[in-house]
């Protein structure tokens, strides 16, 4: 963790704003918003002394600079606290200028960076300016609700209702290292409480840890973070699939024994290996934005082949079995799915995972009713989705990123309300019939594809001449082809698709009833 005193304030907005923008693409806007004193607060000394003292040193006229930049050619609009004036404070004007920045980049169709540094509301202006932080938080509704992305920088310190408003609201945030980061500030907390945080609490690599931010990022490689993100986040040509479409035979049959087996081989290709072979510019979401995190949850904005996507997977660690994810792992999913539906961006889930955690916590965090808010938020989605079977599928962990557009599924992947040796346990008291209902209960890809479940089965083995990993580009270009099919539909069309296609799994048998 980056040390840092009360002498190592946050640089003013120009220099920032500088170190990001192209260059001659600075356009700043509303520098004519200004206001005196409006209320006369008591103060210890006069507030037009304080506003005149500051207006003389700091390089603005105001706490905060908003204009239109470029970021690695993409136009956007910048909003930048500048700390030089009173602590980077909110207040009227400021809050107006916030305010007109979200409204233009709506009006004019532009992604916002925000680059917070703020001791918070401004306490010469009293009530009036601390009643902004809901007029500012309304601007950045309407922006998501526009969808628009965001991306937010906070810089040290950010505190009050900066970090109340603008500085938590974005699609993605990331912070300096070493930032003070918190609601209320420590001098302050000591003050009316007469006791302190424990140390380190109120910072960015804490906050990090517990995935309220996704990342922590030093000011030099700010730029380059932002326009990998901005890379997926404005358009792009796709690139062509460069391996060849190769789907199994309709008259294939796998046993299913054997897709469980090779499924949990500690040395078959995972979620790593797909993203290698097809997966560029990948911006990850460190947790749930709420205080949970759970580093077996992969989700990130991405392109995949070239389109740009929100990717969420469960991770299998090299020499380990498939993943199980927390609540704040179908938390973070979750997350990725809003921000998929927001932004405008397909989803594509990957499924390897050997079921939901089984533990106290998960289960005291209400671990079951994530997994149905992740199938409730997943069948409502008004974007492109696809999933991916890749390997294990085992119960309602897996079934939590199962229902989409359109799913693919590995030769050797399958999916089960529970893993054999646990049904074989319910029906039998004993796990050692695994073999035999992993065969009666349709689990593997080729039966799943029978019974609509599956689109198409994607062989899994190297075919003649092929290196090993060549089935990952087989199936992103498989992913890629889905995607432009069912991206091409209007989203009333695609929702309503995607609910009949769930229900007809049923009402097959209803048909069918031999």
């Amino acid at each position: 963790m980056v040390e840092r005193d009360d002498t190592d304030r946050a640089t003013g907005a120009p220099e920032i704003v500088h170190e990001l923008a192209d260059p001659g693409s600075l356009h700043p806007w509303d520098a004519e918003v200004a206001l005196g004193d409006l209320i006369g607060v008591a103060d210890r000394r006069p507030y037009p002394e304080r506003l005149a003292e500051a207006r003389e040193h700091a390089p603005g006229d105001e706490a905060v600079w908003t204009g239109r930049a470029a970021v690695g050619g993409t136009d956007c609009v910048i909003i930048a606290s500048d700390y030089d004036f009173l602590a980077g404070t909110m207040g009227l004007a400021a809050g107006i200028r916030i305010c007109r920045a979200f409204d233009r980049a709506v009006a004019e169709r532009l992604p916002v960076i925000g680059l917070a540094a703020s001791g918070g509301t401004r306490m010469q202006e009293g009530t009036p300016a601390f009643v902004q932080m809901a007029s500012v938080a309304a601007a950045v509704r309407r922006l998501r609700e526009a969808r628009l992305p965001y991306l937010v920088y906070l810089r040290h310190p950010t505190t009050g209702g900066v970090l109340a408003s603008w500085g938590s609201l974005g699609h993605l945030t990331f912070a300096e290292p070493g930032a003070l980061i918190g609601l209320t500030g420590p001098r302050v907390i000591t003050a009316l409480t007469g006791e302190s945080l424990p140390e380190g609490v109120q910072t960015a690599e804490n906050l990090h840890a517990h995935g309220i931010i996704d990342g922590v990022v030093p000011r030099d490689e700010l730029r380059a973070v932002l326009q990998t993100a901005l890379a997926v986040l404005a358009p792009a040509a796709p690139e062509p699939p460069d391996a060849p479409i190769l789907h199994l035979p309709e008259d294939a049959e796998i046993e299913a024994w054997e897709a469980v087996t090779r499924s949990r081989r500690v040395d078959r290709p995972g979620v790593r290996e797909l993203f290698a072979a097809c997966v560029t510019h990948i911006t990850r979401l460190s947790g749930d934005g709420v205080g949970g995190r759970d580093d077996g949850c992969i989700a990130a904005i991405a392109r995949v082949h070239g389109i740009p996507a929100v990717v969420v997977a469960s991770d299998r660690p090299p020499g380990q079995r498939g993943a199980s994810l927390t609540a704040a792992g179908y938390r973070t999913v979750r997350r990725a799915m809003g921000l998929a539906d927001e932004l405008d961006l397909p989803l594509v889930t990957i499924i390897d995972t050997a079921g939901a955690d089984i533990s106290v916590r998960s289960e005291e965090e209400g671990l079951a009713a994530e997994v149905a808010r992740c199938l409730a938020e997943l069948s409502a989605l008004r974007v492109p989705t696809l999933s991916v079977l890749f390997g294990e599928g085992t119960g309602g962990g897996a079934l939590a990123l199962l229902p989409a557009d359109r799913v693919v599924a590995l030769e050797h992947s399958w999916l089960a309300p529970i893993q054999p040796e646990g049904a074989s346990e319910i029906l039998y008291r004993t796990t050692e019939r695994a073999r035999e209902l992993a065969e009666t209960q349709a689990v593997v890809s080729t039966d799943l594809r029978r019974f609509g479940i599956v689109d198409v089965v994607v062989p899994d083995r190297p075919q003649p001449g092929e290196e090993g990993e060549a089935f990952a580009a087989r199936v992103a270009a498989t992913a890629v082809t889905l995607l432009r099919e069912i991206g091409s539909k209007d989203p009333a069309t695609r929702i309503a698709e995607r609910s009949r296609r769930w229900r007809r799994v049923a009402e097959r048998f209803l048909d069918h009833p031999e």
